[in-house]
């Protein structure tokens, strides 16, 4: 039976209070050394979630509560997303990769290089519409041999990329010094992206063809730093920290917390109705019922090969 932590929902601003929960936030599972990149199968009601150092992915059943290894060794895998036809891409740290794992099991490298020069280690991921996807790339995984594979960079800086449907690779932002968690809005006209050196999210217009404008800050933290991002049916910008998750406005006012027991590395929403908040934190899987659930996105754009 899972641990029952009391939830706490700090108000820091009036439109914080319709947002709430339950009272109590379970600890679904615990024991891991990092826990990051959790990613929801609505279809199967399953949370894939990454234990980084111990090279290993796990699945928890949101229907039976059972924890077991989805995948090991892992690459040192980190961020994940579900596609929009249901499959599993993957940031392999170790492997220093963007992968997608197929409906039959099998896994496709969508990306491992750019010009030529191996990535650093892909963190987080994200899919846009057009069947394109973007992902950050700083050096954690080969920073030390704790979460990857140590071994010199070959780009020389730490990147913001877009794969397009096709498979070509670009860079679609130069000027970060970690970037980690990103997310669109629920048009796909903005795309935010946090700085976990710098301490901060950026907001970004994004055109029709990936081309990145603005970039100005929209949030500082006030606890350590920033990783994963999401946003809610209401275009409010959450973000993992230190003491939590932390919830913007879409104006960027900090409007309230989610105050949880170990540091926050990333989260996601799941559930039948998209209210169940899945949190991965230090050492521990959390899971809380909302009254907000997940943005909504636009469908694939069946023009475009997924």
């Amino acid at each position: 039976m899972a641990d029952m932590v009391k939830a706490r929902l700090e108000v820091l601003d009036d439109r914080f209070r319709t947002v709430g929960g339950d009272q109590w936030m379970q600890r679904l599972h615990t024991g891991c050394r990092w826990t990051e990149g959790p990613a929801y199968f609505p279809a199967g009601r399953y949370l894939v979630f990454s234990d980084i150092p111990n090279e290993r992915m796990l699945r928890y059943d949101e229907t039976t509560g059972a924890v077991g290894v989805f995948r090991e060794p892992s690459g040192y895998a980190n961020g994940h997303t579900v596609d929009r036809n249901g499959r599993l891409v993957s940031c392999e740290q170790g492997h220093r990769r963007v992968t997608r794992t197929e409906h039959d099991g099998s896994v496709t490298v969508l990306a491992d290089r750019f010009e030529g020069k191996r990535f650093n280690s892909p963190n987080d991921v994200v899919e846009r519409a057009d069947g394109s996807i973007w992902f950050t790339d700083p050096s954690y995984g080969i920073d030390s041999d704790y979460e990857g594979n140590k071994a010199p960079g070959e780009i020389g800086a730490c990147h913001v990329y877009r794969i397009d449907p096709a498979g070509g690779v670009r860079i679609v932002a130069d000027d970060f010094e970690r970037p980690n968690g990103l997310a669109f809005s629920p048009d796909e006209r903005a795309i935010y992206i946090a700085d976990t050196r710098r301490e901060h999210i950026r907001r970004f217009d994004a055109a029709a063809d990936g081309t990145l404008t603005g970039g100005e800050i929209f949030a500082t933290c006030d606890a350590g730093s920033f990783d994963g991002l999401r946003l809610d049916d209401a275009g409010r910008v959450w973000a993992a920290a230190h003491d939590g998750l932390h919830c913007f406005d879409p104006d960027g006012t900090l409007i309230g917390k989610l105050l949880v027991p170990e540091i926050v590395a990333n989260f996601t929403f799941g559930g039948p109705k998209r209210n169940q908040l899945y949190i991965t934190a230090s050492t521990s899987l959390y899971g809380i019922r909302m009254t907000i659930g997940a943005a909504r996105y636009p469908a694939l754009d069946p023009r475009k090969p997924g």
